[in-house]
This record gives structure tokens, C-alpha cells and sequence, in this order.
């Protein structure tokens, strides 16, 4: 990669690690649902009136649109809402990795490597050692919650891939106007239209910007540009930078909320990035080389020459 890629893959691990920062002070100002809907409004139009529908079949925009909007989303936001740490939840998030893996295995008959294998099962270390730190910090049920959302987000990746969309752009305006109702409905009927009202009546500047950060800079640009790269260069070139987003997440939580990370949650965090960048990054597939295997077919030194050489 050149070095401008290189610093654009890095800037938006940033915008993606910071993205949690975002939604915690959004989740301030509204209900996480009608938050959730107003994220993908801004996302949806009127963009939806300018670019054309991506060419792909509509179930499939209905299905993903569902799953990573509503789904994914929706219980992302719940989480944080019901008292996740913004850093933690960047980090517990990457488990999508091994659900994609699992989703992938049971419906496009995909075989993991071994090397997959051992880097996701390091990474499942890492959720577990974050989850017993959670236990014994806070809410267990919000950190659940997260894990849900990593599971449907990595469902989501699955029927992404059996969708192919053509254009990252079309795909991601048309996939963010599916959410909005549906999370409006759900809004109105678990938070109630009284705390939706008075939310949207007590709008503060950080509340709009929280919205349009987390809309139109970490989705719409974070998402077209890591697409762009995608494009440009193998997927192994590309996927290791996404490890930086738990890294960004957590030290911005850390330095502008104050968020603590504790040993054990320290150690969670090595672990799992750890492991996903075993599953990401390409290792040589032979063990021994060419040279070595021609090494290991040359007679064996004279005794007293080895005995030199070693001293």
C-alpha cells in the first residue's frame, strides 16, 4: 500500500474507534432506538433520492438492511445505553469476527484455515477474559447485549457476500433506508413517544453533532473508503488496519471520558487483537523453504568442522 492508503486506512480506524465516543454522547441527548433511526435517516436521505438502487436483488437489501441496521445496531446502542464503556464495547465488537467465521462455515461452506482457527479461538480468549473483568465491574446483561450485536453483525457480513454488491456507495445509502421505521416503530413502542418528543425538542448542537458524525462520517465515509481500499488492494493487505479501531476506540474513551481500562481488560484487548490479526494476516503456507529443504538433503559435516564452526 502507499503510503497515502496506508494513512487513509489509519484515519479511518480512527473514525471508527472514535465512532464510540460519539454514540455515548449521543445516547445523552436520546433514547438509544430513536438515536439508532436518526443515524440512518441521515444516512438515507436525501441521498436515496440522487443514487440510483444498487444491482442487486431487493430481498437482499431488505435482509442486510434488517440485520445491521435494526438488529445489529438497535442492540449495539441498547448496550452502551444500558451502561457498556464505549472502549469496551470497541473491543468486544471485533468478536464479529468469529461469528462471521462460524455464519460462513454453516452457510457458504467456507473451511477455516488453521491458522483462522487458532487466531479465532485466541481471540475468543480475549471475549472471555473481557467479559469475567465485566462481571465483576458492571452490568453483565449490557455486555451480553454487545455480544448479540457482534453476532448479527457477523450475519450481516455473510449476506453482504451473497449479495455482491457492485458499488459500495448505492449499497450503503439503500441498506441505511431500510432501519429508520422500523427502529422509529420500535422507538415509539418501547421508549414511548413522550421521551422521543422531549428528545427531539430538547435537541442540543452535541446531539446533532453526535448524528452527523456518526451518520455521515463514520458510515458513509468510513464505510465507502474502506470499500475504496478493498478494491485497490488484497483484503490481507487491508483487514489487518481494522485492528487499530479497539485500539482508537478504547484510548479515546480512555483520554476524553475518563474510561479506565483495567488489567484483565488490558490483557482481553491484547488477546483479541491478537487473534483477529492471525485470522486477517496471511502467514507462508510451506513450512520449510526451498533453501531449508535442500539443507536438510546435504550430507552431514565432518564432526570436527562443526565443532570449529560452533566455537
Amino acid at each position: 500500500m502507499t503510503p497515502r492508503h496506508i494513512a487513509l486506512a489509519v484515519l479511518i480506524a480512527a473514525v471508527w474507534g472514535l465512532n464510540f465516543v460519539l454514540i455515548h454522547l449521543g445516547l445523552e441527548s436520546f433514547p438509544p432506538l430513536l438515536f439508532c433511526a436518526l443515524r440512518f435517516a441521515v444516512v438515507a436521505v436525501p441521498a436515496i433520492f440522487f443514487v440510483g438502487r444498487p444491482k442487486v436483488a431487493w430481498r437482499w437489501i431488505l435482509l442486510v438492511g434488517c440485520t445491521l441496521g435494526v438488529v445489529k445496531f438497535g442492540l449495539l446502542f441498547l448496550g452502551m445505553h444500558a451502561g457498556m464503556p464505549p472502549g469496551l464495547s470497541s473491543l468486544v465488537l471485533q468478536s464479529q469476527a468469529i461469528f462471521t467465521a462460524l455464519f460462513a462455515a454453516a452457510m457458504l461452506r467456507e473451511r477455516p484455515t488453521g491458522q483462522r482457527i487458532a487466531g479465532l479461538a485466541i481471540a475468543f480468549g480475549g471475549i472471555v477474559l473481557a467479559a469475567v473483568d465485566r462481571g465483576l465491574g458492571g452490568p453483565v446483561g449490557a455486555f451480553a447485549l454487545v455480544i448479540l450485536s457482534a453476532v448479527f453483525w457477523g450475519l450481516s457480513n455473510v449476506l453482504t457476500r451473497r449479495a455482491a454488491p457492485p458499488d459500495a456507495l448505492r449499497w450503503m445509502v439503500w441498506v441505511s433506508a431500510v432501519p429508520p421505521l422500523p427502529l422509529l416503530a420500535l422507538s415509539l413502542l418501547v421508549e414511548g413517544p413522550e421521551a422521543d418528543l422531549r428528545a427531539l425538542g430538547g435537541i442540543t448542537a452535541s446531539g446533532i453533532g453526535a448524528i452527523a458524525y456518526v451518520g455521515l462520517v463514520s458510515t458513509l465515509f468510513g464505510f465507502v473508503a474502506w470499500s475504496f481500499l478493498l478494491r485497490t488492494y488484497d483484503a490481507s493487505a487491508v483487514a489487518p488496519y481494522s485492528l487499530l479501531v479497539p485500539v482508537f476506540g478504547m484510548s479515546s474513551s480512555w483520554l476524553l471520558l475518563g474510561e479506565g481500562i483495567s488489567p484483565l481488560a488490558g490483557c482481553a484487548a491484547v488477546l483479541v487483537i491478537v487473534g483477529i490479526g492471525l485470522t486477517a494476516l496471511r502467514l507462508p503456507a510451506q513450512p520449510l523453504s526451498g533453501r531449508a529443504r535442500t539443507l536438510l538433503r546435504r550430507p552431514a559435516e565432518p564432526a570436527a568442522w562443526s565443532a570449529d564452526r560452533a566455537g
